[in-house]
């Protein structure tokens, strides 16, 4: 996935979950953060960072944050770029011929990132966006997340009926040791991931190439549940 118009700045403060000041071309900007997560060990008051520069007149904000330097690593920390990336790998082979993709497929009262055919199974796949890293060992979640326990749960009872179920976690930087879940923010997903695992859910984790203004799926990394 690629962004166009993006520009350097550096990261001053986050007020709240939504915006942050960041410099930009020697004036402090108000951006939105596409990312409601904390990213408390992602931006350190003076961070290198880039933004996009949407310069729309309907907007609040003229900036979104899309990406930190931590460190040896740029991180892409954009919520929605998972999705895009795993839509991207999906169509070029990613799982082998699949059929019919649908992204925000619903099913009962449940709805999924994707769904697919393969193999004449109907699948569903969910997609989570990593940041959280610390010496190249990557976690998910960086906070307690109820709506990710549940997605599991219902991919656990979907294989359970005979569907193809899917996790990727997107892991939104490159050069990294492996993942695992982070049971001393939300044990509850940890045991739901490996309720999930055991059942037959196929758990899967890709790094990224990360620029400034692209990030591409790229490699697979060890999962340690």
């Amino acid at each position: 996935m690629r962004y166009s118009n993006i520009v350097p700045g550096i990261f001053f403060a986050r007020p709240n979950r939504f915006i942050a000041h960041i410099e930009i071309a020697g004036q402090t900007e108000i951006c939105h953060v596409k990312n409601t997560g904390r990213c408390r060990e992602l931006l350190p008051v003076g961070a290198k960072v880039w933004c996009l520069d949407a310069a729309s007149p309907t907007r609040k904000t003229r900036y979104d944050l899309i990406a930190v330097q931590k460190g040896s690593r740029l991180i892409n920390m954009d919520s929605q770029a998972p999705n895009a990336a795993a839509f991207e790998w999906l169509a070029a082979g990613g799982l082998g011929k699949i059929e019919n993709v649908k992204p925000e497929s619903r099913i009962g009262d449940s709805r999924f990132d994707f769904s697919f055919t393969k193999d004449g199974i109907p699948c569903f796949l969910e997609v989570k966006g990593v940041t959280l890293e610390n010496d190249g060992v990557c976690a998910f979640p960086d906070a307690p997340t109820d709506r990710g326990a549940k997605h599991l749960k219902e991919l656990t009872r979907l294989r359970q009926e005979g569907c193809g179920a899917y996790v990727l976690f997107v892991i939104q930087m490159s050069d990294v040791a492996y993942l695992h879940p982070n049971d001393d923010t939300d044990p509850a997903f940890g045991a739901a991931l490996r309720e999930a695992a055991a059942i037959g859910v196929q758990i899967l984790a890709m790094d990224c190439a990360v620029t400034p203004d692209t990030m591409t799926i790229q490699n697979p990394v060890e999962i340690r549940l």
